[in-house]
């Protein structure tokens, strides 16, 4: 596997769509927090989800996900599957993606880069553990996230 780019602006400037599920359920959102790295000698994806959002569910109930980078027209549609729920809307059908199945998880084939993620690790971000300043910007009033570390086992 090979795979060159600029992390610190590859989740920042690109934005993502984090999938888990399989085709018969799945739920997607946009993400723009993330990294790229090592730990335990494996590739990884660090991915933050809120507690509260739907993808959520499918991140703790299925064993792959992926993160997949879109060129910069999809940046649009991606705005609408990061501020509309999958509880309350179709979003794939209102997004115009197409979903397509890739290993034990879901992309989308409009996708130029996808990982294919096994979930290795999870843990809630503790609120009290952020400095002040960016728990207030960012936890007041809003559910905590829980970070998934996964290693990326294919690149598509």
């Amino acid at each position: 596997m090979e795979f060159t780019t600029d992390i610190f602006e590859q989740f920042d400037k690109k934005w993502a769509l984090l999938t888990a599920g399989t085709k018969d359920s799945f739920n997607t959102m946009t993400i723009s927090w993330g990294g790229l790295g090592t730990l335990w000698n494996k590739p990884v994806v660090t991915a933050y989800v809120r507690t509260s959002r739907y993808t959520h569910d499918f991140m703790d109930d299925n064993e792959y996900f992926t993160v997949s980078f879109y060129p910069e027209d999809y940046k649009k549609v991606l705005g609408v599957l990061g501020s509309k729920s999958g509880r309350d809307m179709d979003k794939m059908h209102e997004s115009g993606l197409t979903p397509k199945t890739v290993g034990d998880s879901m992309t989308f084939a409009e996708a130029e880069l996808t990982l294919v993620c096994r979930k290795l690790f999870k843990q809630q971000l503790e609120v009290s553990n952020i400095p002040e300043d960016i728990a207030a910007a960012y936890y007041t009033g809003d559910a905590p996230h829980d970070m998934y570390i996964g290693e990326v086992v294919e690149i598509l």
